[in-house]
């Protein structure tokens, strides 16, 4: 009742259609279990008293009804479907804005494969299990009721033999449903594993080739295939093991009644007509019992399925609008400080520190670069600007207030950012680039493009701006994506600018021509950039030098050069591997 209840109010929209299925359905219902003992006036009867007026009569009427059932019974799919549908819609808008507002760390939590199953396969077995509730649970329990009670006023000797057997098949189904629940949740994690095994081979397919490690991938595959085949035949068996239990009462049943009921008849004390109706309703109940059995086991399956929903739509962001009005934040001026900031990754890194007692500011207009070796927290302090990540310790400031105090829609409207990995969406490269700025010009979007030094090879396609880019850029070189994202990023003119190490694929004369667009065309703008080579952070006018989380020194290219020993060696090794080209 517990799924029921957290659902109810995801049919907005399409209750109408859910009231009508089981209302339709009900009198679908009602049609066929008239229809023998329409039949038994037949028997005993028109036939009987060779009365042709009653079987004509009566084979009408039974035309009429069956009509009706057929009509009512249509239209209850209709709408049993419209409204399971709706509801999975509604399910999936809920979950999907949900998501929209999680943090790093809360994707991070449920990881991308899994959000990705509960979005979609989770939410078809809710639809599926609400359709058949809609129509096959209704019609089973009304026709197991009413028939109960209709088989009672026939001959109640032989009706309660149903009160028997009713209570072993309640017991049966509530006994394997405690067993399948954990079971169909365990299957549902398995699906997890086995669309992220899919979804890391089909971003990493060129990896995966360029490696020839397809026997490798094709073998872990296979192992999470094998592991999700297990646990849904675990599943599945433990359903399977009810039929024979459920096929013996029915049998029993019906082998009980008719051995009674035969003697009944050959007493005298019951019409064959009337045997001949009770043997229907019998099979109604029993049948009816089994539909609501195999209903309420998939209800299991999707109360696990609901379960993981809901999981994902009752987490709280970790990250949350800041208290602070339009009216009370300042003027866009692109100051970013930090203050003894400390940062750890709480939800999915060991607990120690990434970032300790971090102190610096980066005064509006300036270029400030950020170097240092692999691992030492150089995208983690930048993520902590937008709020990608919260400071765990410390204030991050933009413009002399916590970024934690702004809504997150104005504070990530002041900042561009081009992130290490970069993304490109199917559409135009006109689209694509417009993500900047919705509302820019014609002019702004190619300025943007010719400061990017991306002008010159989106005119060398045949529809320039208009070029269809495939699902992450891939009919582009990594030059070329890197160039369209800080386009776009450019195109936003934001107050602050983030580069985290997005022009490695790009040669050092282009990189030049880039950071020279800076400098005449970002004038007000804080560029606050990642480069693994000196070359390109040497003319910054703050370079801060990270070590194991930690600030090992600030300064010009030429004062590091003078006092910074980690800065030092950084340039030498480049320089000794003909990297540094300033």
């Amino acid at each position: 009742m517990n799924m029921i209840r957290r659902l109810i109010p995801y049919f907005k929209g399409y209750g109408k259609q859910a009231l009508l299925a089981p209302t339709l359905i009900t009198v679908e219902t009602i049609c066929e279990l008239i229809l023998p003992l329409l039949m038994a006036q037949i028997i005993d009867v028109g036939i009987a008293d060779s009365d042709m007026g009653v079987i004509l009569r009566m084979g009408a009427l039974m035309l009429v009804i069956s009509c009706i059932s057929m009509t009512c019974g249509t239209l209850s799919a209709k709408y049993a479907a419209g409204a399971s549908i709706g509801l999975g819609a509604n399910l999936r808008s809920a979950e999907f804005d949900q998501v929209s507002k999680f943090s790093f760390a809360d994707i991070d939590h449920f990881s991308s494969s899994s959000l990705v199953t509960r979005m979609t396969n989770d939410i078809t077995n809710i639809q599926n299990t609400v359709a058949m509730s809609l129509r096959m649970l209704v019609r089973s329990l009304m026709m197991m009721i009413v028939a109960l009670i209709v088989s009672f006023t026939i001959e109640w000797r032989l009706a309660i033999i149903l009160l028997i057997i009713l209570p072993i098949l309640a017991a049966a189904v509530g006994f394997i449903m405690t067993k399948c629940h954990s079971l169909f949740r365990a299957m549902q994690t398995k699906i997890d594993a086995l669309n992220e095994k899919v979804q890391e081979n089909l971003v990493g397919i060129r990896v995966v080739k360029s490696y020839v490690r397809a026997d490798f991938e094709k073998e872990k595959f296979r192992t999470a295939n094998d592991d999700y085949t297990s646990a849904g035949l675990r599943a599945v068996l433990r359903i399977v093991s009810l039929n024979p239990i459920m096929m013996l009462c029915v049998s029993t049943g019906t082998v009980l009644i008719l051995y009674n009921g035969g003697l009944l008849v050959l007493g005298g004390e019951l019409p064959i007509g009337q045997l001949s109706s009770l043997l229907n309703y019998v099979m109604m109940v029993l049948m009816g019992v089994m539909m609501v059995a195999m209903t309420l086991l998939q209800y299991s399956r999707a109360q696990a399925c609901c379960d993981r929903i809901f999981e994902v739509i009752d987490t709280e962001p970790d990250i949350e609008d800041g208290p602070l009005a339009q009216e009370q934040l300042p003027r866009s001026g692109g100051k970013v400080e930090f203050r003894n900031v400390s940062f750890k990754y709480t939800k999915t890194g060991s607990g120690d520190d990434v970032l300790t007692d971090l102190d610096f500011v980066a005064e509006p207009g300036q270029i400030v670069a950020i170097v240092g070796g692999t691992g030492v927290g150089k995208s983690s302090l930048v993520n902590l600007i937008p709020r990608f990540y919260d400071a765990t310790g410390g204030e991050v400031l933009l413009d002399d207030v916590n970024v934690k105090d702004y809504p997150l829609e104005e504070l990530r409207g002041r900042i561009g950012m081009v992130l290490q990995n970069n993304v490109l969406f199917s559409g135009t490269i006109r689209e694509n680039l417009l993500w900047g700025d919705p509302n820019a010009t014609e002019e702004e979007m190619i300025q943007a493009a010719k400061d990017a030094q991306a002008y010159d090879f989106i005119m060398s396609f045949p529809y320039g701006f208009d070029t269809h880019l495939s699902q992450g850029g891939v009919n582009v070189s990594g030059g070329q994506k890197q160039r369209l994202c800080i386009a776009r990023a450019m195109l936003r003119k934001p107050s602050v600018l983030i580069l985290d190490d997005s022009t490695s694929a790009v040669d050092s004369a282009t990189e030049a021509l880039i950071r020279e667009s800076f400098y005449h065309n970002l004038k007000d703008t804080t560029v606050i950039l990642i480069a693994q080579r000196i070359s390109s952070v040497r003319n910054a006018d703050k370079i801060i030098v990270l070590d194991d989380g930690t600030i090992a020194g600030v300064g010009t290219h030429e004062e590091l050069m003078r006092c910074n020993k980690i800065y030092q060696e950084i340039y030498h090794s480049q320089l000794e591997g003909g990297v540094d080209h300033g």
